[in-house]
This record gives C-alpha cells, structure tokens and sequence, in this order.
C-alpha cells in the first residue's frame, strides 16, 4: 500500500498543477469509474496543426486517479493528437512511478487515460479497450 501513495501522487494529489475547465474548449470528455465513483473531465484545445495548447481536468475521486489525471494533462500540453492516441498504460505507470498496480486501483489510475481517448477519437462514449495493451 506504501508504493501507492508514493511523493509524486500525494504532491500532485494536493497540489494540482492543472485542475480546472477550459471554455471554450475544442475537444472535452467526461466518464467516471462506477466501481469507486471516480469523475474525471478532460479540456483541450488545440491550434491548426493538431497540437494541444492547452489543457484542463476535473472531477472528483481518490488521489491516484486524480494525480493520474494531473500528470497526463502535464503530458500533453505541447503534443499533437496523434501523439495523445499513443500514450499507453504504462506510460501512466511510469508518470506515477509505479510498477504495479490491483485491478481497482490500475482502473482509477487509468480513467484519465481512457477519458482522453475517447475524446481525441471523438468516441460518444469511453470503454476499458481504449487502455487496454495490445
């Protein structure tokens, strides 16, 4: 249980760098994690060249999913979509510094990811094959 609560996810946990909602936004997508209850919001805006300028989350849930949320969007700002579609779940692992995680805990670290996948593909909703690993 230590390893879950790792200096990384307690610092962006309580002190997220980018907490909020963008309006107007060009691309947005919510879900949450019915098993826990977890809500995340994904905001992006990108220019012509399909890069993202910037970006926003939101929502409430437990401090791996929300440091999750909080290093994916540090991530993206600066990529292009294309470069989004390709983060992987362990591309989440490693921005948290973790190796392993239980099948409830992966499922609050990875709804941010699935959250932003639905919304670069333009999905009308988000499902658990969009994280999944080939």
């Amino acid at each position: 249980m230590d390893d879950l609560y790792r200096e990384i996810i307690i610092d962006h946990y309580k002190n997220p760098g980018y907490r909020g909602i963008l309006d107007p936004h060009d691309i947005s997508f919510e879900d949450e994690n019915p098993l826990c209850g977890d809500l995340i919001r994904i905001d992006l805006r990108v220019n012509e060249q399909g890069v993202i300028t910037e970006a926003a989350f939101s929502g409430h849930g437990c401090a791996i999913s929300q440091a999750s949320a909080d290093l994916l969007i540090e991530s993206l700002i600066g990529k292009t979509i294309e470069d989004a579609k390709k983060i992987t779940k362990q591309d989440i692992l490693d921005m948290l510094g973790l190796d392993t995680l239980g099948p409830v805990r992966l499922k609050c670290a990875l709804l941010p990811l699935k959250v932003l996948k639905a919304g670069v593909y333009g999905l009308g909703e988000a499902s658990d094959k969009l994280v999944e690993e080939e």
